[in-house]
């Protein structure tokens, strides 16, 4: 047989499934290792995409999405984001990591380059790899809370075949939130070097000190690929739906891409969704403020124990310095999940940004949260 394809068998797996998966089979593990909110999808949710399926929302939608729900997502685009974004600006995706990928496939050539933050989600350069463009890391300070290294960043924006800038506030995985200087700074950086930019705003309603700030309410629209989803501000992440305002041009070739990778979202779930960010907020709100609790706890404790890296301002994660076990963060979580009954997240399957720390999520209960990053300090103090 002949071999399979070198871009996709050379690419890492994410850190974060490779320990989620260990901690599956490991009975007793408290999960701090994934960021999926331990809260229902709120009923009003759940009973639009009841009254979706009795109405027949169960055949093929649109590539791009059903016409209503692209309404519906300009409209909040419009009046939460601070640039105003028309129907024919929406495609609707299966969840934001698909519009994601389809932005990097729409933007860039094999060869390319993509700009990624480091420490970063580790699916960014998993996706630039998959399709032969070349991830540049650009780093973030932890010093400084993990705000861009600005001059790093100007530096690596020069790489030859640069295309592409992926801006991700709130991050994951540091939780840091960019302001408007910050981003006017980057923006700054991106036109000079005639780049696109992909925002990913995934965390955007899970913030907890300042503004979240879009990246198209600073500079043109024109130049941004802004992504959103459900997924987290509405405890709805296996409704897969995502969804992204960019401009026509992009949008027509990202819909045309959804017909031969995914068809269509759900009908059932885009309805679902429109009924999250039309209905009442006020579930957001609730859930944002239980995170905050669990980022104070979190961080007091982590910081009593001197592993706090910094208290991260939005998202539902904290990093936590474990440089004094001097190994391998794959090897330690492995030993927490094994020996200790708590999974983590290895700093370095954030990125060479991401070494001597780990990623412990909010997104589990008080009780495991608490439990969690006891057991976490408990196991490094032993060290």
């Amino acid at each position: 047989m002949k071999p399979l394809s070198s871009a996709i068998t050379s690419i890492p797996r994410s850190g974060i499934r490779e320990l989620m998966d260990l901690a599956w089979r490991t009975p007793g593990v408290i999960h701090l290792e994934v960021g999926e909110p331990n809260f229902a999808t709120p009923d009003h949710i759940l009973e639009a995409a009841a009254r979706a399926g009795a109405e027949g929302y169960t055949k093929y939608t649109p590539n791009a999405g059903i016409p209503e729900v692209r309404e519906a997502f300009a409209a909040k685009v419009t009046a939460r984001n601070g640039f105003t974004s028309t129907p024919e600006n929406v495609v609707v995706t299966v969840g934001a990591v698909n519009a994601l990928f389809l932005s990097m496939m729409v933007l860039c050539d094999p060869g390319d380059a993509v700009l990624i933050p480091d420490p970063g989600w580790p699916n960014y350069e998993i996706m630039a790899k998959a399709i032969g463009t070349r991830p540049v890391h650009y780093p973030l300070v932890p010093d400084a809370g993990f705000v861009p290294d600005l001059e790093a960043l100007d530096a690596a924006a020069a790489t030859p075949g640069a295309k592409a800038m992926i801006i991700n506030s709130p991050g994951n995985p540091t939780g840091a939130v960019f302001d408007r200087a910050t981003q006017v700074q980057m923006l700054e950086i991106a036109e000079r070097h005639n780049l696109w930019v992909i925002s990913d705003e995934c965390y955007e309603d899970i913030v907890f000190e300042g503004p979240h700030v879009s990246p198209a309410a600073i500079v043109s629209p024109e130049r941004v690929i802004s992504v959103f989803t459900v997924s987290k501000s509405y405890a709805m992440t296996g409704w897969r739906v995502g969804y992204a305002s960019v401009p026509p041009q992009v949008a027509a070739m990202m819909s045309k891409l959804a017909e031969v990778i995914t068809a269509c979202v759900s009908g059932v779930a885009q309805k679902a969704a429109q009924a999250a960010v039309e209905g009442d907020q006020a579930c957001v709100a609730e859930m944002r403020d239980a995170y905050q609790k669990r980022r104070d706890l979190v961080s007091d404790r982590l910081e009593a124990a001197d592993m706090l890296v910094a208290r991260p301002s939005g998202a539902f994660y904290v990093m936590a310095d474990v440089s004094a076990a001097a190994e391998d963060g794959y090897d330690l979580c492995r030993r927490l999940v094994t020996e200790h009954g708590v999974a983590t997240a290895p700093g370095e399957t954030f990125g060479p940004g991401g070494a001597g720390m780990i990623r412990l999520s909010l997104a589990a209960s008080d009780e495991d949260v608490r439990t969690g990053v006891d057991r976490v300090v408990d196991a490094l103090a032993a060290v």
